[in-house]
């Protein structure tokens, strides 16, 4: 793996092999002597505002023995228009490796092409990918693993993070029911491009809900789409993980949320506090889920 840019990219086997390594990372926490980035620096490239992202990925790299750098637009020219391949060209004679965090997934796929150093996408408008390598080594903490289980995501179901949940419904073979108003659903070509008879599409939320062993949910104003708020608000008022939707899921279904949340939005002050455990656990998570990246990437 040289890069990893999206969950698209990656075969059943790569995730897996990622999962079980951050697993076995989690459980030698604190003491493992390996240290895979000794001697390296790491650009953490971010034009979005991050907690979990920034916090989980500077402990990670410092863990495995790296040094990290955060940058920010206001710290590079790129903020005053240099192009993405002079600072990746720069970048890539510099320093061993890049996290980016921005809009366009190009951004992302342009700089590994013309950096040639390992480069990781932390999220883009189109894919979250490390996200849902946590959330996989959550479900399998929780409930065992993946192997037929069934897996809602309710809210904005053309967001980042659903569309790298289908990506890894179609390789994995789960099945996956994304669950919103028809219009927040992803359009009818990139269905096509999945090619997964197991992802189905659902405006009725408790029917999509129905025997599912996780409920997901994401905030409904995703970065940058703060002007169509109340837009946002009145369309996808139905799709809230609560109580009632909670019935409707399997015997001890679990509830991922990967955060923030805006509790009697997208979930309950109930719900979320109720599986406050998982989603923190969920959470953590993504330190270990980045590390089993950085590791595949050196």
């Amino acid at each position: 793996m040289k890069h990893f840019l999206s969950i698209e990219a990656l075969t059943a086997a790569d995730i897996e092999a990622l999962v079980a390594k951050a697993e076995k990372l989690k459980a030698e926490r604190g003491q493992h002597a390996a240290r895979p980035l000794a001697g390296q620096t790491w650009a953490m490239i971010f034009t979005k505002s991050s907690t979990r992202t920034r916090v989980s990925f500077e402990v990670g790299v410092r863990e495995l023995g790296g040094n990290v750098m955060f940058l920010s637009n206001r710290d590079m020219q790129l903020g005053r228009g240099e192009p993405i391949k002079d600072t990746a060209r720069v970048m890539g004679r510099m320093v061993h490796g890049a996290i980016i965090r921005t809009g366009p997934q190009s951004y992302v796929e342009e700089f590994a092409a013309f950096s040639g150093i390992p480069t990781v996408n932390a999220l883009t408008d189109e894919e979250h990918p490390c996200q849902i390598i946590a959330d996989l080594l959550t479900i399998k903490e929780k409930r065992g693993g993946w192997a037929g289980k069934k897996i809602c995501y309710v809210g904005d179901g053309d967001c980042n993070v659903p569309r790298s949940w289908m990506w890894a419904a179609a390789r994995l073979g789960f099945d996956l029911v994304i669950a919103a108003p028809e219009a927040y659903q992803p359009p009818r070509a990139f269905r096509d491009q999945l090619k997964a008879p197991n992802i189905t599409f659902e405006t009725d939320v408790l029917k999509a809900a129905a025997g599912a062993d996780v409920l997901y949910t994401d905030v409904w104003i995703s970065m940058g789409k703060e002007e169509e708020a109340a837009e946002r608000v009145e369309a996808l008022g139905g799709y809230q993980i609560n109580d009632a939707l909670l019935a409707a899921a399997a015997p001890g279904a679990i509830v991922l949320h990967c955060l923030p949340a805006y509790r009697g939005k997208e979930i309950t002050e109930e719900v979320l506090e109720a599986h406050a455990d998982t989603i923190f656990q969920e959470a953590e998570n993504r330190l270990h889920a980045q590390k089993a990246i950085l590791v595949g990437l050196v």
